[in-house]
């Protein structure tokens, strides 16, 4: 009986508030890649808000009541990385020859947001297993920002152009796509190089996983 309890004590503790909401993103993720090819790009912007809501939640709620898990520091970064990387892909694929090549999430795009993310899941591993530190940095958190902002905007001006074929996208909704889609790339590789170069200073030979 005690270890059942102790069993069910240690289930609770992984499927916490936090990682439990880390699910609900994922689901969520996939909500919205079923509704982008189905040009239900409303729909999907509202979903995409709310699963890239819940990541700041699920942070807060762990940090707050000392709910922080192995699981969680796995599932949390995975489900960002699923729901970003996905959403650049298929905007990419959306906004192909309907938006001038400067104004919109090109395919190139999608390709250095998951190979950055790709990159940083091999360097946490490394660091991690050095004994190093890789809790987020500002960049990576800018790079988010920006990243959110980029998809938001593409999805707006996606719907507008939906409905209102013949209408042109307001100014400020094209410009807002303009400067979030090249500072969401230019914040990527920005962050990604900063963790490369954290990479190289824990792992140089001698540091022994110090520093």
């Amino acid at each position: 009986m005690n270890d059942q309890n102790r069993s069910n004590e240690a289930q609770d503790e992984i499927w916490n508030v936090p990682n439990k909401i880390s699910a609900a993103r994922l689901v969520l993720s996939f909500v919205v890649f079923a509704l982008i090819p189905m040009q239900q790009y409303w729909a999907a912007l509202i979903a995409f808000v709310i699963a890239a809501g819940t990541d700041w939640v699920d942070g807060w709620y762990a940090r707050k009541y000392n709910q922080v898990t192995k699981l969680g520091r796995v599932l949390d970064p995975f489900c960002d990385k699923i729901l970003v990387c996905g959403v650049y892909i298929l905007l990419a694929v959306e906004m192909n020859g309907r938006f001038p090549w400067y104004a919109q999430i090109a395919g190139w795009m999608a390709v250095v947001v998951v190979g950055r993310e790709l990159l940083v899941t091999v360097l946490r591993s490394m660091i991690e297993g050095a004994g190093g530190d890789f809790s987020a940095k500002m960049a990576g958190k800018l790079k988010m920002w920006f990243q959110c902002i980029a998809v938001g905007a593409c999805l707006v001006a996606l719907a507008l152009q939906h409905e209102s074929p013949e209408q042109p996208i307001p100014t400020w909704l094209f410009a807002t796509v303009i400067v979030s889609t090249w500072a969401s790339v230019i914040s990527t590789v920005h962050s990604g190089w900063l963790y490369v170069q954290i990479a190289a200073a824990t792992l140089r030979p001698g540091q022994d996983g110090e520093g």
